[in-house]
């Protein structure tokens, strides 16, 4: 527990201080303090009471009252328009971004955008008054907003102005095409950080040596075989000192986990190469305690052009995981034993699982165990399921539609940006309720609650997705649903558990 409160705050802190420090003079150990609350609060209600329920208001009134007055200090703080501007332009190599609204930005160094009276003239003929009607520009330090009417299809408008803009300016602007806040669509000139001329030098840091990647993954397969074979499989310290080739026994589940988390961020990388998106291999993070690594990350260095790319680019990767991690978990859990339930048994408990929380586990493994496997029975994990088990938690985690998760940018895609923004709110008190009914998922809904709602948009942010897609989505969602909710009595009845 302590160990999990001091990695919430790290992470706490970090993501305020990259989201927030510039936009406000309040100082973040404040604002970092105030999101902490409802964590310290329930931790030092465990520590002095055990498993003892806290009381209803102990839960929910942290929740209110704490965002509530983070926001409240955010705004007194918060810097004037003037302010930022005058900011941006004293510091020119601070990584800013365009000043278009707080949810439309795009997360690029960029330099400051000037031009004068003939590109202006040139820039207002790149809109033809068929496509997009444009009435008036707004100059800002580092975008140029058109704001008009749109008179066509939007993708159709999108690929006009830009072909025009690229004609006239070469590579020189990126062309942003979103919707205000009042849902209406308008077209943002920022500049190129990827132009020709500083193009080789930027994208040299994403290309880095395939020997990183490598010796990250062999670093990450010996952690997690040291996890695997001393914290699954039992084996201790000492044991594995006098003869380390115990640690063989912890390499099913170093190589489930890995082929799981990597086949993940492969579908990820894959499909962006597909979309002519520029980003790194995928990198692993290896730890030598917890589950041994703290998963894998692309980074992708060029905008997405559009939210069809970005609805690819972001289901991609819960399915590849998800295609291998079910035979992972099935043959894993065919291979594991049945224990009677304790006191301790729960979600978290490997070696006394039980399985009711899920209807997806349940079901699958009613289907590994069969009859044997009762209502007063839980599962000993194989260290196969154990990653399967693993890849089923992170596939739920990587779909909770929120902010820059796979699952907040699928939304995004599906919706717009402003509804998927209300549906990752929606999302985070839903799971606050299942966390009421399941503590075991408090950990996550705090986290979820730390997470901003808001991620970056496409180039192209207006045009709709196809009905395939837009199923697609949905589909991905219900397997959300059918991970988090527990089996329904009936469903555990006809299952006969």
């Amino acid at each position: 527990m302590l160990f999990l409160l001091i990695l919430l705050g790290l992470i706490t802190y970090y993501m305020l201080q990259r989201s927030v420090s510039k936009i406000t003079r309040t100082p973040i150990w404040i604002l970092w303090l105030i999101m902490m609350t409802p964590a310290l609060i329930w931790t030092t209600w465990t520590f002095v009471y055990g498993e003892k329920q806290p009381p209803l208001g102990l839960v929910i009134i942290p929740f209110i009252f704490c965002p509530y007055l983070y926001w409240l200090l955010l705004q007194w703080g918060r810097y004037t328009p003037s302010e930022l501007d005058k900011s941006k332009t004293e510091n020119s190599n601070s990584q800013s971004k365009p000043e278009i609204d707080p949810s439309e930005t795009i997360n690029q160094t960029v330099p400051k955008l000037a031009i004068d009276k003939t590109e202006e003239i040139n820039l207002r003929n790149c809109f033809p008054w068929t496509v997009y009607y444009l009435r008036n520009l707004e100059y800002r330090p580092q975008a140029v907003i058109c704001r008009g009417q749109l008179r066509s299809n939007p993708e159709e408008a999108y690929q006009t102005v830009r072909e025009n803009v690229k004609g006239k300016f070469g590579d020189r602007f990126l062309v942003v095409f979103q919707n205000s806040f009042q849902g209406k669509p308008f077209f943002a000139l920022v500049p190129n950080p990827h132009s020709s001329n500083t193009q080789s030098q930027e994208y040299e840091e994403y290309k880095r040596p395939i020997i990183l990647a490598l010796g990250l993954l062999l670093i990450t397969l010996f952690t997690t075989t040291l996890v695997g074979a001393r914290e699954i499989v039992g084996i201790s310290e000492k044991a594995i000192q006098y003869n380390p080739s115990l640690l063989i026994q912890g390499l099913p589940y170093a190589i489930a986990l890995i082929l799981i988390l990597g086949c993940h961020e492969l579908g990820h990388y894959i499909t962006a190469q597909l979309y002519k998106i520029h980003s790194s291999l995928p990198y692993f993070i290896p730890i030598p305690f917890f589950l041994g690594t703290f998963g894998a990350f692309i980074r992708m260095q060029s905008p997405v052009p559009n939210r069809k790319s970005l609805f690819d680019v972001s289901i991609a990767g819960p399915i590849a995981g998800f295609v291998v991690t079910i035979p992972l978990l099935i043959w894993g859990l065919f291979h594991s034993d049945i224990v009677p339930l304790s006191e301790s048994s729960g979600m978290l408990s490997i070696d006394s699982l039980n399985p009711t929380f899920s209807f997806l586990l349940a079901v699958l493994s009613k289907l590994a165990l069969g009859a044997e496997l009762t209502a007063n029975k839980g599962i000993d994990l194989h260290p196969v399921a154990v990653a399967g088990y693993i890849g089923v938690v992170f596939t739920a985690y990587n779909l909770m539609p929120i902010g820059q998760l796979d699952g907040g940018h699928i939304v995004h895609a599906m919706f717009g940006q402003r509804t998927g923004m209300v549906i990752g709110q929606i999302s985070r008190f839903l799971l606050l309720v299942l966390a009421l009914i399941n503590p075991e998922f408090l950990f996550l809904a705090i986290f979820l609650f730390l997470l901003p709602l808001a991620d970056e948009p496409a180039l192209n942010d207006v045009s709709e997705l196809d009905d395939k897609r837009d199923f697609l989505g949905l589909l991905m969602l219900g397997l959300l649903v059918i991970i988090l909710l527990p089996a329904p009595k009936m469903v555990i009845q006809w299952l006969n558990f």
